[in-house]
Order: structure tokens, then sequence, then C-alpha cells
């Protein structure tokens, strides 16, 4: 359905915006410059990582000649001038037409374009009545007007995202946390509504907030500490992939390509050497043998390895 052509990895921005602890200048650059250097094509961002930075600095470091990479934002959210003496910049949701357009021309101001490859309405779990009125038919507007290629939903929870997906038949979904070694809830529903309506679905954090790439109980998981059954089970699935000789991100982030509706995985970088370390972890041979054995011990639902 989307006319984008989705590479297999991506490049997630909120770790440019300072999510958790922040990014120097060189640190961001050298990320950005590592990932276009591995031949990475696909960058996602939003206007909410980091109030801006994220945006801002891909803008800057981005390359904008041709073949330009593919970058995807997102929409539903404004950022505010805040008040008093800090001044800081606050984050507002307005789904209104113009609030929209003036979020979509701030983002391309940011990133130092005049298009945008992908535009997600972003978390608008709460906001349904609102997305039909006037965020849906925004998005669709702003892509017959050849503003952005393709239009979908950004979200973490899979119901309400299936229930978008059925209503208005988007271009791509980008589904977060919910379809990984932990968590299988993206393929009970979601997954083969959008393969069976040709949405793309891109998939983002595949190591859960940071668990699966590296098991420890100073580890997030799903944003908050992890749980003792949840570190005992990541540290089990690398206990078992250290069998095959296969390293947990390696598994971890290919995972999602066993569902033929998933088009890309992207993953969040802080640093050249995460980077690095994904791009071998993507490229890594996993064999089948290894993905039947992870089914078993429950961390692949069976119907993805069906056929």
């Amino acid at each position: 359905m989307t006319v984008v052509e989705l590479p297999r990895l991506g490049i997630g921005t909120a770790p440019l915006g300072g999510l958790f602890s922040e990014v120097s200048e060189a640190d961001a650059a050298a990320t950005v410059a590592t990932a276009l250097s591995a031949g990475v094509r696909l960058f996602d961002t939003a206007p909410r990582y980091g109030h801006g930075l994220a945006e801002t600095r891909l803008g800057a470091l981005l390359p904008t000649g041709e073949p330009a990479p593919i970058v995807s934002t997102k929409v539903g959210w404004r950022l505010r001038p805040g008040t008093g003496a800090a001044a800081s910049t606050t984050v507002v949701p307005d789904w209104s037409e113009a609030g929209i357009r003036a979020s979509l021309r701030d983002s391309l101001g940011r990133l130092n374009r005049s298009t945008v490859d992908i535009v997600y309405l972003h978390d608008p779990d709460e906001f349904a009545d609102e997305v039909a009125a006037t965020g849906y038919p925004t998005v669709r507007r702003l892509r017959d007007e050849g503003l952005v290629r393709a239009i979908g939903f950004g979200m973490n929870n899979c119901g309400p995202l299936a229930d978008l997906v059925e209503r208005y038949e988007p271009d791509v979904v980008l589904i977060a946390g919910r379809l990984s070694l932990l968590d299988h809830d993206a393929a009970d529903r979601l997954l083969p509504l959008c393969q069976r309506l040709g949405t793309a679905v891109v998939v983002g954090g595949v190591f859960n907030t940071g668990l699966l790439a590296d098991p420890n109980p100073a580890a997030m998981f799903h944003y908050r500490p992890v749980p003792a059954e949840a570190l005992a089970r990541a540290q089990l699935c690398r206990a078992i992939c250290a069998e095959y000789d296969v390293p947990l991100a390696a598994a971890a982030i290919q995972f999602p390509y066993l569902h033929p509706a998933v088009r890309s995985v992207v993953v969040g970088c802080r640093s050249a050497d995460e980077v690095s370390g994904n791009v071998r972890a993507a490229a890594t041979p996993v064999p089948d043998e290894l993905w039947h054995r992870l089914a078993g011990a429950g961390f692949v639902p069976p119907s993805l390895l069906a056929g």
C-alpha cells in the first residue's frame, strides 16, 4: 500500500533527544554518521523526542542530496513555549487540522526538509474522536498534497492500534515494545490484520527499553525498573541463544522479521558503538533451529514459524 520502500533496519532517535540521559553533540554526530556509513537509510523521529532536539539534530546531520535518507516523524502533540522563569517548552495534544499542519511545518523546519516520507499520528490512544474528526482526514490531505508520502499511526498499545488499522487502513504503522522476544501482543491481532489489509509494519522497542540488549538487574523493561521474572526470562533467552553462538541482540532485532507484515525494525541508538553493534546484530545469521528452540521455551509464538 505505501509507496515508501522501507529498509529492514532503521535508527530510532529518541536517545538523540536525551531519553534517559543526555547525548552530546559529538556523540549525536557520530551516531548518525556511523549509521549512514553502514548503509542505514531509515531514521524515525518526533517532536516529543527532546522537545524538538532529535529533529533538529537530524536536520543538521542528514544529507540532503539523492538518494536522501527516509525520515519519519509524528504529529498530534505540539511544542508550545512555556511560561514562567524557566520558560521551557511544553508538549500538548493538538489534533486539529491547524495544529497538525503547524506541527508538521515546525518539524520540517527542524529537519531542514520540504517534505517527509512518513508521518504518524503519535499516541492517539485516548483521542479516537479527534482522530476521526480532524486527525486522520488532515494527514490524508497532507499525503494528497505531497507533503508526506505515507501516513499511519505510531503507538505502544496493540488493541487501540488494531482498531485504528481496521477503521482507516493506513499505509504504515509503528508499534513499539509489543513485538519482542518477551512480548508477543502484536502477533495476536495487529499483525494478521496488517497483513490482510496491506499495511506495512515498522517495529520499535525490540529490546524492551534495554532489557534484551543487556539483561542485568539495572536494566529497564517497558520504561520501568525490570521485574525479577522478566529479568530471569531475558537471561534464559540469552543462554539459549548462546547455545547457538548467536548474540541475544541478534535474535531480538531479527525476531519481528518472522512475520511477513513487518517491513522494518528501528532501534534506538545513542552512540556510534551502539549503531555498529546493532548493524552487526541485524546481519548475524540466526539458524532456524534456534527459532524453534526459542519457540519451545515460549519466546517465539509457534504461529510465526508455521510454513
